[in-house]
C-alpha cells in the first residue's frame, strides 16, 4: 500500500495545481440584463459597489432587491451571491444561487461562483455539482445557434470572442475542481471525482493528469480493472505520460504479466527522466528527489523483468543502481532489496544475497518480515530481529 501511496504521490508532485485569483468574465454568458445609465437601478448598483462597510452593503442590496422586478431580480440575487461569498456566508451564498439558477439556467457566472461557495464550504460533491453545471452551460453556449437578424459568420466570431474572454476563467474552475478531487482522502471517491472532472472536462491541460492520479488511485485502492482501464486509456492518447509509463511498468513487473511491456515502459520512463524538466515551482532539490524516486521505481520493474526473464546477472546490476535512488522512501528500498536477494541467490552468490535480504529487513515496511522469514531459511544466518 505504501508504493502505490509514492505513486499517487509522485503524480500529484508533477501535477503542481496551484489556484489563482478569481478573474473577471470580460463577456457574458447567459441573460443579458440591461441596466440604464442614470436610473434608479444604475444609482443604487453605483452605491452599492463604492460601498465598503458590509452591514450597510447588505442594508442597500436588501433595499435594491425589495424593489427588483422582472429581470432585475437577477441582478439582485447575483449581489446576494457575492456578498455572501465575501462574507464567507456559503450557505447564504449557495442558496441565493440557487434562486438565480431559476432565473438564468445558463449564468456561466453563476456556475463558477457556486464553485467558490462549495469549495468555501468544503463541500466537495457540490463543487462538482455545479462544475458539471458550468461545463453544461460552456457546451450549450457553443452550440447555440444565432439570434435571428444576425448572420452566421458574425455570431461565430463573437462566440469565439466570448469563450476566449472566458478561458481563464474556465482554468479557473478546473483548478478548483482538481484541487477538491486531489484533496479527498478516501482514494476510491479521490479517483472517481478524478475521472468524472476529465469527463466534464476533456481538452483541459489538467485533464491527463488528473486521469493519471485517478489510475493511482484505483491501484491504491486495489482496483485493478478500473485501474488499468485508466492507465491503458490514458497511454493510448499520451504515450509519453511519465506517470502512466511507471505505474504499469511496476504493476505489470510485480505481477508477471505482459513482462515485455513492463519493460518497454520502465525503459522509456528512464529515456524520459533523463530529458525531463522541472516543473515550475519546484525547488532544485524537490525535483532532484523526486526524479531519482521515479528512477528508481524504473530501474527496480526493469530488474524484476530480469528475473523473469531468467536474466539474473542484469537484474542484480538494475537492483543496485535503484537502491541508492529510492533511500527515500523505505518501503521501495525494502522491495528493491528484497528483489536483489532473490536475484542473487539465483546466481548462487549466498553471501551477498544475505546481505541484501538483512537490508531490506532493517527498514519497517511490508518486506521486514519477508526478508526476516528468508533469512531463517538461509544456512548460517538468523534473521535481523530490530
Amino acid at each position: 500500500m505504501r508504493r502505490e501511496k509514492v505513486l499517487v504521490g509522485a503524480l500529484l508532485f508533477l501535477m503542481c495545481i496551484a489556484c489563482a485569483a478569481y478573474p473577471v468574465c470580460a463577456q457574458q454568458i447567459g441573460k443579458f440584463v440591461p441596466i440604464p445609465a442614470n436610473s434608479d437601478a444604475d444609482h443604487a448598483l453605483t452605491e452599492i459597489n463604492a460601498t465598503t462597510d458590509p452591514a450597510q452593503k447588505l442594508a442597500l442590496i436588501d433595499k435594491f432587491a425589495a424593489s427588483a422586478q422582472g429581470d432585475m431580480v437577477i441582478i439582485a440575487d447575483d449581489q446576494y451571491v457575492n456578498y455572501y461569498i465575501g462574507a464567507k456566508n456559503y450557505d447564504k451564498a449557495l442558496e441565493y444561487g440557487d434562486k438565480l439558477f431559476a432565473l438564468d439556467a445558463d449564468s456561466f457566472s453563476n456556475a463558477v461562483n457556486m464553485v467558490r461557495a462549495a469549495q468555501g464550504k468544503g463541500d466537495v460533491n457540490r463543487m462538482f455539482s455545479y462544475g458539471e453545471k458550468s461545463a453544461q452551460i460552456l457546451q450549450r453556449y457553443k452550440e447555440q445557434a444565432a439570434p435571428e437578424g444576425m448572420k452566421q459568420e458574425t455570431w461565430d466570431s463573437q462566440k469565439a470572442q466570448t469563450l476566449q474572454d472566458v478561458h481563464e476563467t474556465v482554468v479557473y474552475v478546473e483548478q478548483l475542481l482538481v484541487d477538491g478531487a486531489y484533496r479527498t482522502a478516501d482514494a476510491a471517491k479521490r479517483a472517481a471525482l478524478l475521472v468524472r472532472f476529465a469527463q466534464l472536462f476533456p481538452d483541459s491541460p489538467f485533464a491527463n493528469q488528473a486521469l493519471g492520479v485517478a489510475a493511482a488511485s484505483y491501484r491504491q485502492t486495489q482496483n485493478t480493472a478500473k485501474m488499468l482501464s485508466v492507465a491503458n486509456d490514458l497511454l493510448a492518447k499520451d504515450p509519453d505520460n511519465l506517470g502512466m509509463l511507471l505505474l504499469l511498468a511496476d504493476y505489470y513487473s510485480e505481477k508477471a504479466e505482459q513482462i515485455d511491456k513492463a519493460e518497454a515502459y520502465a525503459k522509456k520512463s528512464v529515456a524520459l527522466l533523463e530529458t525531463a524538466k522541472k516543473p515550475d515551482g519546484v525547488s532544485d532539490e524537490q525535483w532532484k528527489q523526486q526524479s531519482a524516486l521515479q528512477k528508481g521505481l524504473a530501474l527496480s520493474a526493469l530488474g524484476q523483468v530480469n528475473i523473469e526473464k531468467k536474466n539474473n546477472a542484469q537484474a542484480v546490476d538494475n537492483f543496485k543502481a535503484a537502491a541508492p535512488l529510492l533511500k527515500s522512501d523505505e518501503g521501495s528500498y525494502a522491495r528493491n532489496q528484497y528483489r536483489l536477494g532473490f536475484a542473487l541467490l539465483n546466481l548462487k552468490r549466498v553471501p551477498e544475497a544475505k546481505a541484501a535480504f538483512t537490508d531490506a529487513a532493517s527498514v519497517n515496511s511490508p518486506y521486514k518480515a519477508l526478508a526476516q522469514e528468508k533469512l531463517k531459511a538461509l544456512p548460517g544466518t538468523s534473521a535481523n530481529k530490530s
